[in-house]
């Protein structure tokens, strides 16, 4: 999958492509379904989806607690795992979100994307004072000459209904501690990614070494502890798929209070430092606890351990 990040970054051959148009944070099953009626108008190699960076919400609400399911470099993956070919992803900065939603059917989709088809969900708003609709769009594409579709709102059962999947719902299961709910309504477990960070090297030190990851701007699911699934994405160990036990918080066996995810990665020797690791949440074990002492700790990251083998032994048919 190709990424452009400014109109200069267009080639003529990414021109004409039919996309899908959103946040897509989370890339659920209802952004899925936009991208597939994208699909359906899309020349061979021509799947693209154009999104923002940073979340509009980041701009607007800065002081905002923490809500994003994904980071761009996780929607990305999940984006080109799906089969999208063409990733414009646009600064969502003063001089784009300022355009009345003329000018941005104009001067963004017609003539700097040149596109030939365009799909929204029926919520979707744009431009100037959000004052861009499904229906202005497609009065713009026969104005313009590009075509437009409008997805129905996916329901959790899977057809248009009140119940709808969002990621406001994804959010909630997530914290409240049911992952699998998540990944009912994402089509697949929920993904943390990026780079392996180095830490306090405590795991090491008690026998369970960890890969340490930053959560920072992302919306933290149940703090506690989880049975992962952990796809290496880049570094030496690239292409392994590993299990893992996962704790998300802020070790308060240790007085700290920034949120991170270590993951011990089951039967794997070897070093991860700034390897980019995917890590899938699948089953939530407990939630995070004080120890009296080392001892105790060590005992029940054992028989995590040995929980989190019996879990995936189970689910490793699950979605990916």
């Amino acid at each position: 999958m190709r990424i452009m990040r400014t109109l200069d970054d267009i080639t003529p051959d990414a021109r004409g492509a039919s996309v899908a148009i959103g946040n897509f944070d989370g890339v659920h099953l209802g952004h899925q379904a936009v991208i597939a009626e994208a699909a359906r108008h899309a020349a061979p190699g021509k799947l693209g989806v154009l999104t923002f960076e940073p979340h509009p919400r980041e701009v607007f609400r800065p002081d905002a607690p923490p809500f994003r399911l994904m980071n761009a470099e996780t929607r990305a993956h999940r984006l080109a795992k799906i089969g999208v070919d063409l990733l414009f992803e646009l600064a969502f900065e003063p001089a784009l979100f300022a355009l009345p939603h003329d000018v941005f059917e104009a001067e963004i989709l017609s003539q700097g994307l040149g596109l030939s088809h365009v799909t929204v969900g029926a919520d979707f708003r744009y431009g100037k004072g959000r004052d861009g609709t499904a229906e202005t769009l497609r009065a713009a594409g026969a104005r313009l000459g590009f075509g437009a579709s409008i997805a129905a709102l996916l329901g959790t059962d899977g057809v248009a209904s009140a119940e709808r999947v969002s990621s406001t719902a994804i959010r909630t299961a997530l914290g409240d501690g049911r992952p699998e709910d998540a990944a009912a309504m994402l089509g697949h477990w929920h993904r943390i990614d990026g780079p392996v960070i180095h830490g306090e090297k405590r795991g090491r030190e008690l026998g369970y070494p960890t890969a340490n990851m930053d959560i920072t701007g992302l919306h933290p699911p149940r703090f506690g502890v989880y049975a992962v699934l952990v796809d290496v994405l880049t570094g030496p160990h690239a292409g392994r798929s590993l299990m893992g036990a996962a704790s998300i918080g802020v070790r308060p066996m240790f007085g700290e209070n920034r949120p991170n995810l270590e993951t011990y990665l089951l039967d794997f020797d070897g070093d991860l430092y700034d390897a980019h690791l995917s890590v899938g949440l699948v089953a939530y074990l407990r939630p995070e606890l004080k120890f009296d002492g080392l001892e105790a700790l060590t005992d029940q990251m054992g028989r995590d351990v040995a929980q989190v083998r019996t879990i995936l032994a189970d689910r490793l048919a699950g979605p990916a």
